[in-house]
C-alpha cells in the first residue's frame, strides 16, 4: 500500500481540529443537549396530562353507559 502524503495530512488536520474545536464546542453541545432533555420532559408531561384526560373521559363514559338508569333525571320518563 502507498503511502499518500494528502491524504495523511487530511486526516492528521481532522485529528488535530477535532481536538481543538472539541473544547470550545462543547458548551455548545451541552447547552442543546439540555434544551433537547428540557424539551422530552415537557413532551412526556403533556404526553400523561393528556392520558390521564382520556382516561377520566372513558371513566365518565363507562359510568354514564353502566348507569344509565340511575343517572337520568327525575322528571325523565323511563322506556
Amino acid at each position: 500500500m502507498k503511502f499518500d502524503l494528502p491524504s495523511f495530512l487530511m486526516g492528521y488536520g481532522a485529528g488535530a481540529g477535532t481536538m481543538l474545536l472539541g473544547k470550545h464546542l462543547r458548551p455548545l453541545l451541552m447547552e442543546v443537549a439540555t434544551a433537547a432533555y428540557r424539551f422530552v420532559d415537557s413532551v412526556a408531561a403533556r404526553a400523561a396530562m393528556k392520558q390521564e384526560d382520556l382516561e377520566d373521559l372513558l371513566a365518565e363514559a363507562k359510568a354514564r353507559a353502566r348507569g344509565s338508569e340511575r343517572t337520568r333525571p327525575v322528571g325523565e320518563a323511563q322506556a
